[in-house]
């Protein structure tokens, strides 16, 4: 498989695509607007502490208060440590622990950002700031040497255990990455020196600052992907500023010189977006309906807190039976759905409402399908099975917006609902407006300002009914469009007939 990351830079807005075998399967962006914050290291203040839902905010200096869940303030055990995250929690916090016991209002506490601000909730940090390398994750709070689960050889793992044990100070642990194995003895403890020295001026700066601050930002959108790209995956880096060549270069010189030979400059006649088309496919990531190749097709509607996947057979009609055509419809939707969720990056709660199938063993062949496929997704997901009506329930792990949220905003006009009142709705609330308030009995005549469209559905088809109307309230209507109006609003009051 040949992977590469496509990468249009510019003033206001870094964007980088990971294409394997020459396909998009995911897209990250960055603002200079509105840069993400997890991996940022702030010296916050305490300012709720909320033991009926054991967590506290904190300010961190940002508009919305951060979010900090009784878990994620003492060092983790070991079991609790994930090898391939560097965001630690993976277990329920120990039931022992009270809130109100570890912080205090007004306190300051040194935390990492562990998921972005998403919809109306803050950011999540902890207490535990893990400080990432190239090769290993620095632990600063947790006395662990962990490594990869994608290092499988048992030798190599006693290796790494064995180089970064007695690098770590006491109290203090590593994480040998996935990219650690093969490497040289000498490349670990100078990146484990590295990171330990980072952690020292880190502590340093956070008790000269005052609460809160920004300690320690995490590095920018292009940095971190190098920083994080395991080079046997990595083809090459293609980029198409000049100044972001070089700058990425100089980085990876001293994380990785194999690295550096890998990043080119993208000279084309036409912008490196659509030359690879990938705009062509962020587009095509913005449908709400996805097409499967046999027909079929996926209907994807997302909330703030959950996501609905509808599978539908469409325009397949299969070649032998009706239990055919349903099973390989909803084998091609498990693709298309991993795929899918990984380049929208949708996490929370997903709802998968497959085909309904009648035999058992095609339920549990798709579950173990989706289960198969999404063990390539670095998100962590969790399938449950497939029930009677062909739903599968799954949890994705999320830590930043999805690509539709980030890309897009609710409609302005409908304000995110997707649907309006209709115009005979609109147009039976302003009659029962008129039928039913009392009204001043010296004022001759009501006025009825709407949109346009409305005035002419009520001129058009309700003419009987404004008749009616008129001689039942005894007094003429006068009719007002207000180009400036939304089709919901209307207004209705009395004035003297001139």
């Amino acid at each position: 498989m040949t992977t590469q990351l496509l990468v249009n830079s510019t003033p206001f807005e870094t964007r980088v695509a990971l294409v394997e075998n020459a396909q998009l399967v995911e897209l990250m962006l960055e603002r200079r607007a509105d840069k993400g914050l997890v991996g940022n290291i702030y010296l916050a203040k305490v300012q709720r502490v909320l033991p009926g839902m054991q967590a506290a905010f904190l300010d961190i200096g940002l508009e919305k208060s951060a979010f900090l869940y009784v878990g994620d303030i003492l060092p983790h055990e070991p079991g609790d440590l994930d090898p391939e995250e560097t965001d630690m929690p993976t277990r329920p916090p120990r039931p022992n622990l009270l809130i109100q016991e570890l912080i205090k209002s007004g306190q300051t506490v040194l935390v990492q950002v562990m998921k972005d601000a998403i919809g109306t909730k803050g950011p999540r940090v902890n207490c535990n700031p893990s400080i990432p390398g190239h090769h290993v994750v620095f632990l600063p709070m947790s006395a662990h040497i962990g490594i990869s689960r994608k290092i499988t050889d048992e030798a190599e793992r006693e290796s790494l255990k064995s180089i970064l044990t007695p690098m770590a100070p006491e109290g203090t642990g590593f994480i040998a990455r996935t990219i650690s194995q093969g490497v040289s003895k000498e490349r670990l403890e100078d990146d484990c020196r590295f990171l330990i020295s980072l952690w020292e001026d880190i502590q340093k700066r956070a008790s000269k600052l005052p609460a809160p601050s920004l300690v320690q930002p995490e590095l920018d959108l292009l940095l971190k992907c190098a920083r994080d790209m395991t080079n046997d995956q990595l083809e090459r880096i293609m980029i198409d500023d000049k100044a972001e060549v070089e700058h990425v270069r100089k980085f990876t010189e001293l994380i990785d010189p194999k690295l550096a030979e890998k990043i080119e400059f993208f000279s084309g006649p036409e912008p490196i977006f659509s030359h690879y088309s990938i705009e062509s496919e962020i587009t095509r990531a913005m449908n709400r309906k996805v097409w499967l190749r046999s027909g079929g097709y996926l209907i994807i509607d997302q909330a703030e807190a959950l996501t609905v996947i509808d599978v539908n057979t469409g325009r397949f009609v299969g070649r032998r039976n009706f239990d055919e055509t349903i099973l390989k419809t909803n084998l091609e939707a498990v693709k298309e759905v991993a795929f899918q969720l990984r380049l929208r990056n949708i996490g929370g709660m997903i709802i998968i409402d497959f085909i309904d199938m009648e035999q058992e063993e095609d339920r549990e062949r798709i579950v173990n399908a989706l289960q198969d496929i999404l063990k390539k997704d670095k998100a962590r997901c969790n399938v449950i099975k497939i029930s009677e009506l062909g739903l599968v329930e799954m949890t994705r792990q999320r830590k930043r917006e999805s690509l539709e949220h980030t890309l897009c905003e609710p409609c302005f006009y409908c304000d995110g609902k997707g649907s309006l009142k209709s115009k005979r709705t609109i147009s039976y609330e302003v009659f029962r407006e008129l039928s039913e308030h009392n009204w001043n009995q010296e004022e001759d005549q009501l006025v009825v300002q709407a949109h346009p469209e409305v005035i002419d559905f009520m001129r058009n088809f309700e003419g009987d009914t404004l008749s009616f109307l008129e001689s039942k309230i005894d007094k003429k209507l006068a009719l007002k469009p207000r180009g400036s109006f939304h089709q919901e609003q209307f207004d209705v009051f009395a004035s003297r007939f001139k």
